[in-house]
């Protein structure tokens, strides 16, 4: 018996850390001073220009949006789905990336496959400044099913002290702006499986006029990064608060980054909901307040500002309203909740 007859097959994993290699090179920034392979990643940060570096640290992972990519048999895109997930986390603190990690686990290691959601993150680390460090591919038999493997990724980035973003002075008065997503993100799979695959019988090939396209293309569409956008406005100071919208939707993600005494007052009807929201509600009897603390609803990430800084706020954005960032709510006395205008859309 050997270690392949169990099921690890080591030449598979040196193919894939192969790969890897090349794909990572291509990441790596002035900062990265090792080399994938070693024990650790080493990376020496640039301070210069910063009066009290901070750096800020997040892991999160794919969720069940990877069984699509099984059915579909697409990986090329889950990794920057991750990448961007975590960046987006960091970002609404005021950091910016420095580097990022992933693990990969699998019951049996495809090199492609590997190779495929490794060359997203790739391609999803240079687009937003950072460098693919270092990470783990393990194979464990038995553990996940035959075509089947887990994400997890884990970023690091660094803001100056000063500039953290962190709610504090958000008060009564303050007017909340919404960025768009590009649909379900990386958020509330578990559900619109269940509805779609379970309750409908479709499959991920399965064409629907309501959203212009197949089932498999909706749910993989990428989840975006942010920090190119709203960069800009970042640097001004002007925005007070952000909230990543993520599993809670909007009921739960805002209320994270208000201060006691402030409570969000969002109106649903000043902004369009993608058509796969409004399938998933009507063809699943969702009731309106689980879709909006389950899903998006087509708001990505939300920022708070001053009122007399909104149309400054949304001219400095990278494509100003023409990206579709328009304000979505207010902020009033009370506790950090959200309350919504009205549930008749």
């Amino acid at each position: 018996m050997d270690y392949k007859e169990s099921g690890v097959d080591i030449d598979a994993g040196n193919e894939a850390v192969r790969r890897i290699r090349e794909l990572a090179r291509g990441t790596f920034t002035t900062g990265v001073l090792s080399q994938i392979g070693s024990f650790g990643g080493l990376f020496r940060p640039d301070l210069s220009g910063l009066t009290d570096p901070v750096l800020v640290s997040s892991a999160d992972g794919v969720g069940t949006k990877l069984k699509v990519a099984f059915r579909t048999g697409r990986h090329g895109t889950v990794g920057g789905d991750l990448v961007n997930h975590c960046v987006n986390d960091i970002l609404v603190q005021g950091a910016r990336p420095l580097f990022f990690l992933d693990y990969v686990a699998t019951g049996r290691l495809s090199p492609r496959v590997t190779a495929d959601v490794v060359a997203g993150m790739a391609a999803a680390c240079v687009d937003n400044g950072c460098a693919l460090l270092g990470g783990e591919t393990a194979e464990m038999p038995g553990f996940y099913a035959d075509g089947e493997y887990d994400l997890a990724g884990f970023i690091v980035g660094l803001v100056d002290r000063p500039r953290i973003i962190d709610g504090h002075d958000v008060a009564p008065g303050d007017v909340i702006v919404g960025l768009p997503s590009t649909g379900l993100h990386t958020n509330g799979y578990s559900l619109a499986r269940r509805i779609l695959f379970e309750q409908l019988g479709l499959t991920v090939d399965s064409v629907l006029k309501e959203l212009g396209g197949s089932i498999g293309d909706e749910l993989l569409r990428p989840h975006c990064s942010y920090l190119r956008t709203t960069w800009p406005v970042l640097e001004t100071g002007a925005v007070k608060a952000m909230a990543h919208i993520t599993g809670g939707g909007l009921t739960g993600n805002v209320p994270r980054v208000l201060p006691e005494g402030c409570t969000a007052r969002i109106d649903p009807d000043t902004w369009p909901v993608p058509p796969i929201f409004t399938f998933l509600r009507e063809r699943g009897d969702v009731p309106v307040d689980e879709m909006y603390r389950t899903f998006n609803m087509g708001i990505g990430m939300a920022l708070v500002c001053a009122k007399a800084d909104v149309s400054g706020v949304i001219a400095k954005l990278i494509g100003g309203g023409e990206v579709g960032a328009a304000p979505i709510g207010e902020i009033r006395e009370g506790s950090p909740a959200v309350e919504y205008a009205h549930w008749d859309r």
